[in-house]
């Protein structure tokens, strides 16, 4: 959590483990697979891989999840900006000159074959 890291948080899997708000992405890996059994049951937020829910609340939460609004306004935004492409026609980067010269290089070698 960025307001908070020290803030604790109540894992979804076991409820009576407490982890640091900076330590639960690290626990939620480690508890998954400490308890594969209660891991089977739960769905992860396709908009924060934080958010475990159960498979049958699943698309109740997409609907209310807090962060659906970060990645639609990131979407938005995303359309709003001209392509890549076009911003880039205007480089002036060229590449730096190549001191290497193959075709030279294969006719000053010799003609024997490489043997092992």
């Amino acid at each position: 959590d960025v307001l908070d890291p020290e803030r604790l948080i109540q894992c979804p899997l076991v409820k009576h483990h407490q982890i640091r708000a900076r330590r639960f992405p690290y626990h939620l890996v480690k508890c998954k697979k400490s308890n594969p059994d209660i891991a089977k049951t739960l769905a992860t937020c396709p908009f924060n891989a934080r958010h475990l829910v159960p498979r049958a609340d699943l698309s109740d939460h997409i609907m209310k999840c807090s962060d659906k609004a970060f990645v639609e306004q990131d979407v938005v935004s995303h359309s709003c900006e001209p392509p890549q492409e076009h911003l880039n026609n205007g480089s002036t980067w060229q590449a730096p000159p190549c001191a290497e010269d193959w075709d030279t290089e294969l006719l000053e070698r010799s003609e024997s074959p490489f043997v092992w």
